[in-house]
């Protein structure tokens, strides 16, 4: 049964509600590869690439994630995935993330991936499944984070990178691959023309969970529900304009994966009290609660369940509600669902 988040009609007092979320057992849907990357680990490879505009002082890097609109967002975004170069970069950063997943009591994340930035640029397919596949077993065997991965199309480089993506994720399929995305500006990248890859995807066995919604309007999430079969929608912030997707989405239990501060970050959304995510829940949506590109955006998952526990007025069991939606829409396997939805509970009584 999929847990929904109760309204307390107050929050509990930011210091103990803080301290609960850190401890919390988690999971977390959506969290780019790439965009994880530390600040310390983006000035460490910015070092050993010099011919890159990011800068090499992890201070500077708060100043140059400092975003004017989603297209400027973008660029730095790519900025960033030019310095990863090699499989050497690839396992660094992939391991790197989930050690900071893992200081956040993150116990699963789905990791969405676009390789094709990484195999255009030079890295060999192969070298670059070997590398994300020995970080995720040393994460889990080290850390405690299972790592499940999802392969994102970057929509802006076409049909091309559609192509491409797909056959990296049929023919070259890593064990942790467990759905298919589509991310990047929504803004003239029409859903309806990635179809046939997903469509491939789906036959495979994989999840379909494109963004949608995220700086267009509800159009696009139900273009992402009816032509690209999406499970789960990344962000779906738009959702709300739309009375009858709402009573869609709440019907039929689709997920919407919700980032507050980074729609803020990238003027999604104008600021974080006008953010829909209330109106979401009290139209009885499933939401889940994300970090997307934490450092960039200045956060991380446990800042981002405080700002869901203040704007949904959430106490201890309401934020504990969250992480188990999380859980039950993740495609963890059964037994790991079992186990991760038990140690919140236990996690939950022991606190009381």
């Amino acid at each position: 049964m999929t847990h929904t988040v109760p309204d307390t009609g107050g929050s509990a007092t930011a210091s103990g509600l803080d301290a609960f979320i850190a401890g919390l057992p988690k999971a977390e849907l959506h969290v780019h590869h790439v965009g994880s990357a530390s600040p310390r680990i983006v000035a460490e490879l910015a070092a050993r690439h010099p011919d890159s505009a990011v800068p090499t002082d992890p201070a500077a890097l708060a100043d140059y994630f400092s975003f004017q609109d989603f297209a400027h967002f973008i660029q730095v975004y790519l900025s960033v995935v030019d310095l990863i170069r090699d499989a050497e970069d690839v396992r660094l950063l992939t391991f790197e993330v989930a050690r900071d997943l893992a200081r956040q009591n993150v116990r699963y994340a789905e990791l969405t991936v676009t390789p094709y930035s990484s195999t255009r640029r030079g890295i060999p397919d192969r070298e670059f499944m070997a590398a994300i596949e020995d970080a995720r077993r040393a994460a889990e065997a080290e850390l405690g984070v299972t790592l499940r991965w999802c392969f994102d199309i970057p929509g802006e480089a076409g049909l091309a990178a559609a192509e491409e993506t797909t056959r990296l994720a049929l023919d070259l399929r890593p064990e942790g691959l467990v759905s298919f995305g589509l991310g990047g500006p929504e803004i003239g990248v029409p859903r309806p023309q990635f179809k046939p890859y997903f469509d491939r995807a789906r036959a495979a066995g994989l999840h379909s969970v494109p963004h949608a919604g995220e700086t267009t309007g509800p159009e696009t999430i139900w273009d992402a529900l009816r032509v690209l079969g999406a499970e789960r929608i990344g962000h779906g912030t738009s959702a709300a304009r739309d009375p009858r997707l709402l009573d869609h989405l709440a019907e039929h239990r689709i997920p919407l994966e919700v980032c507050p501060t980074s729609n803020i970050a990238t003027r999604a959304v104008a600021t974080l009290d006008e953010h829909p995510i209330r109106a979401m829940v009290e139209a009885g949506v499933l939401v889940t609660v994300n970090s997307d590109d934490p450092p960039m955006f200045g956060t991380d998952l446990n800042t981002e369940y405080a700002v869901a526990a203040r704007l949904l007025g959430l106490d201890h069991a309401g934020v504990a509600g969250l992480a188990k939606n999380a859980v039950e829409v993740s495609f963890l396997d059964a037994p790991g669902k079992a186990r991760l939805a038990a140690e919140i509970d236990a996690y939950t009584a022991a606190w009381r």
